[in-house]
């Protein structure tokens, strides 16, 4: 009875610490076939902390964590997801998030650096501009009778400058917004003026002749002199071209001059006094190479129009006086 109660227990023992033997290998089995991950988890203020869990579902390592979200807070991956390859877990501002979003919806093909350039630093600038300020051509009808009608330049017209300042937005070194703070006008235009005249008939076929007080008419050639040497003196304007032979016509009633010629061609020829006898310029002026308004000022000045009372003139810087288109005038009647 002794030998089998003994063995009796000894069975029990056996059997009781196989028992143990076999939970504490499928204890170890399961704990071999659990993964322990290193996750990291990005809160919306911008800290990070690592966390370990054997958990894979977002929400559960969230509440493993104790980790609770704002109603303005979203998470991604999303609550109800498993937790991605990367391990990591983001929480962001739902506004925050929203607006990049909005920026990313309007192009498939928009990349990482297009939504940081959204983002870059804008520069502001204050630009200042000179504009140009188009002249206004002004036309003057002054014809008389029913003869034929011309187009004579009276003055040249000329641009002026106004000064522009902008206060100028740039991004990325592009301009993005352009606000006028101010302008001012530096350089006033000037108009261009325009008389439609009567055309007037003051040449002939033969030699030049002094008729009516004063008025002259030339031959075609003769006419074409008048005003290449008008030109060479001067061309900068009808006033200052009507100024020079305003001067030949002056000397031809003047006691003084008279002798060098009774009409204005001959005091241009005289010796010494205009440029037909000092230099050769004149010549490059023939056939027309001249303004329209300087033959119109010749033309007005052979039928009696006259802007000065001077009997000589001189470059500016030469002498005091009188300036007018460039050259200054002495010696009044």
């Amino acid at each position: 009875m002794k030998n089998d109660s003994k063995a009796s227990i000894s069975l029990k023992k056996i059997v009781c610490i196989s028992i143990i033997l076999i939970f504490l290998l499928s204890v170890g089995v399961m704990a071999g076939n659990v993964k322990v991950r290193n996750v990291k988890i990005i809160l919306s203020s911008g800290y990070e902390m690592d966390v370990l869990t054997t958990k894979t579902s977002v929400k559960d390592i969230l509440n493993e964590n104790h980790i609770i979200l704002l109603e303005d807070e979203k998470v991604l991956p999303d609550t109800s997801e498993e937790l991605s390859d990367n391990n990591t877990i983001t929480i962001s501002k739902e506004t925050e998030e929203i607006e990049v979003f909005e920026k990313v919806e309007k192009s498939s093909d928009v990349s990482t650096e297009d939504i940081l350039d959204n983002y870059s630093k804008i520069v502001e600038k204050i630009v200042v501009e000179k504009e140009k300020i188009p002249y206004e051509t002004i036309t003057k009808d002054v014809t008389t009778g029913s003869g034929t009608k011309q187009d004579s330049v009276i003055q040249e017209g000329e641009n002026g400058i106004r000064e522009v300042t902008y206060k100028v937005k740039y991004q990325n070194k592009k301009e993005i917004e352009k606000t006028k703070i101010s302008s001012k006008v530096i350089k006033e235009p000037v108009d261009k003026i325009v008389e439609i005249r009567t055309r007037q008939i003051t040449t002939r076929g033969g030699s030049r002749t002094t008729y009516n007080g004063g008025k002259w008419t030339y031959s075609e050639s003769e006419l074409d002199l008048l005003c290449a040497i008008t030109a060479q003196e001067c061309s900068s304007s009808y006033t200052g071209a009507l100024a020079v032979i305003t001067t030949a016509c002056n000397r031809t009633v003047s006691s003084s001059w008279k002798s060098y010629g009774s009409d204005p061609l001959s005091q241009y020829m005289a010796p010494s006094q205009f440029c037909y006898s000092i230099d050769n310029y004149w010549q490059r002026r023939l056939n027309g190479n001249y303004p329209s308004y300087v033959k119109q000022a010749v033309l007005d000045a052979l039928n009696g129009k006259r802007n000065h009372t001077y009997l000589s003139f001189r470059a500016a810087g030469y002498a005091s006086g009188e300036m007018i288109g460039g050259n200054v005038y002495f010696n009044s009647l």
